[in-house]
């Protein structure tokens, strides 16, 4: 028990995996690497690995859908306590841009499935722009 309890604490001790957690438990949507690539600006292979330590710790479960590998809170009691502790006190200035970009991107879904990819920011930031217009216009 108390182990898991020092993994657990280990693998949110660092800034890029305490923003994705944030992310997750904001959010509460499976999440693929690209998307949150998008959402923290940050290169592949750092999400990478910070995936892989939350995923150890058990903080984190994934599917493979197709091509896409989707990563998502894993529930258990005990992290569910974690998690809502944390919901409360993950709210500064990075943070909450974060999730702007985690919820723009999350936009470019279709039947609630990344499509896209990695595209470039400038090609990305085009294409949320139009997908927001469409939906200001329909809505």
């Amino acid at each position: 028990m108390i182990e898991q309890i020092t993994k657990t604490f280990k693998a949110i001790s660092d800034e890029t995996r305490i923003r994705i957690i944030n992310l997750f438990i904001k959010s509460n949507e499976k999440i693929c690497v690209c998307e949150l690539m998008d959402a923290l600006k940050l290169p592949q292979y750092k999400i990478s690995k910070a995936l892989g330590v939350l995923k150890n710790s058990r903080l984190l479960t994934y599917e493979k859908e197709g091509l896409w590998a989707y990563y998502k809170l894993n529930k258990t009691k005990e992290n569910l306590l974690l998690f809502n502790f944390l919901k409360n006190y993950l709210s500064d200035d990075v943070m909450k841009e974060d999730e702007k970009r985690l919820e723009q991107r999350l936009l470019l879904r279709e039947n609630n499935r990344c499509v896209i990819g990695v595209i470039p920011e400038n090609k990305l930031k085009k294409i949320i722009k139009e997908k927001q217009k469409n939906i200001d216009f329909s809505g």
